[in-house]
């Protein structure tokens, strides 16, 4: 059985002086009934809890990284950068640095600026475009997620395409009207919304959704989705805070030629410490304030530890040109494996693999949008992650969450995690 008497009472701790006793809701393992690890340290594919407990980590702080734990090389560029001070509210180089790279990688990226968190890169993102535009709605879609700020804490009315209702308590029905729902991979629903409106300001999307599980969007569906766009007079974002370069280097643009107008990128590109950014074209861009109208600032942004190790993070990627591949490769065999051991006990399992990001649903039928994801059997996934953490491999809390495969892992620890897995599914049937 797995020790938890440390963690247990350090959660009870917690919750006397935070809400939950967690500082982001899916931490505190309630969809899986369970108290959350808490964790002292990692290395490599690996991390530890505050009772000696070792996991083999498919979270890897929900993506950023790529390399793993505590990577030497990055790890050695942000201590760099501390000694020289944590932060100064001032320009530095190393920020031009990381930005010049990003705009040589993206070829939708001609101008980018960094923030500190994806919920801030995406937020920013929606008041340029109004701004570009000088249109106030925007469309999303059921089942992705950008971050926690109002107008995007939206749930689905009555119609397949419809003004929004808040989700949480504390946003004002006034914040969200302008907030129009439609379908994953359903280009009728977005075409319903561009006729119930002739104020779209943007598209938001997540092209390889990352937050009702793995669900990648259809090629032909964002090729339509372009063309909308372009025929409405909208803008297209591609929130990639997850999916860039995880699902490939260039994110999903490695899997379409669909050019979004603007991009939200976070995770990766801060190499483990809290960073967002968002780019776009030159005329785009060129509407921000100090050379724009549209305001938008950060007392931390473009800070120069998370420059320095997200500059860090993308040089590792660059260099080594083979890493999707090996990490495709394993993340496709992880996922394989499942499948078949699922299958071998009458249990249906729905898999998905975009780079080294993967997914996987107790689900009869594949998944393709939200209503898809919601027909999952939660109690089963909630019992597969209980016995697999007792095992000693952690993965996401949530059967609506990506897992991800880090540079540290290999074809004997992804062996042993099917193994674990097989006899799982044999207890769970």
């Amino acid at each position: 059985m797995l020790k938890r008497k440390n963690s247990i009472k350090a959660y009870e701790k917690a919750k006397e002086f935070i809400p939950g006793g967690v500082n982001s809701p899916v931490r505190a393992f309630l969809s899986v009934g369970q108290t959350p690890p808490f964790i002292i340290k990692g290395k490599g594919a690996y991390m530890s809890d505050i009772d000696s407990n070792r996991y083999v980590d498919f979270v890897q702080s929900w993506g950023p990284l790529i390399f793993g734990h505590a990577n030497n090389a990055v790890e050695k560029a942000a201590i760099k950068a501390i000694k020289n001070g944590l932060s100064f509210g001032a320009p530095t180089e190393v920020e031009t640095k990381l930005a010049q790279t990003l705009c040589s990688i993206f070829p939708s990226i001609e101008k980018i600026r960094f923030v500190s968190s994806g919920t801030e890169a995406v937020m920013s993102a929606i008041r340029l475009a109004r701004g570009y535009t000088k249109k106030d709605d925007i469309i999303k879609f059921k089942g992705c997620y950008h971050g926690h700020s109002d107008s995007l804490l939206v749930q689905a009315g009555s119609g397949a395409a419809t003004f929004g209702s808040p989700s949480s308590p504390g946003v004002p029905e006034d914040f969200v009207k302008h907030t129009l729902l439609a379908d994953y991979n359903d280009i009728k629903s977005v075409e319903k919304c561009f006729k119930e409106s002739d104020n779209i300001a943007c598209v938001l999307i997540e092209p390889i959704a990352g937050n009702m599980g793995l669900v990648p969007a259809d090629i032909e569906f964002l090729e339509a989705l372009g063309k909308l766009c372009d025929k409405y007079n909208a803008l297209l974002i591609f929130d990639e805070v997850m999916s860039g370069f995880r699902a490939s280097l260039k994110g999903a643009q490695g899997f379409t030629e669909v050019m979004p107008d603007i991009v939200t990128l976070g995770k990766v590109i801060g190499g483990g410490m809290p960073v967002g950014a968002f780019g776009g074209k030159k005329e785009i861009m060129s509407c921000l304030s100090p050379e724009g109208a549209v305001y938008q600032a950060g007392t931390l942004s473009g800070n120069p530890v998370a420059m320095s190790a997200g500059l860090e993070n993308i040089n590792k990627i660059l260099k080594d040109k083979k890493l999707y591949e090996r990490l495709n490769s394993l993340a496709k065999a992880l996922m394989r494996g499942f499948k078949e051991s699922a299958a071998k006990e009458g249990i249906s399992l729905q898999v998905c693999v975009r780079g080294s990001m993967f997914g996987f649903f107790f689900n009869e039928k594949e998944v393709k949008n939200f209503d898809d994801a919601l027909k999952s059997d939660t109690k089963r996934f909630a019992a597969f992650h209980k016995k697999m953490l007792e095992r000693g491999f952690y993965f996401a809390c949530s059967q609506f969450e990506t897992g991800f495969i880090c540079d540290a892992m290999n074809e004997k620890i992804i062996q042993k995690t099917i193994n674990a897995a097989g006899k799982v599914f044999k207890e769970i049937k």
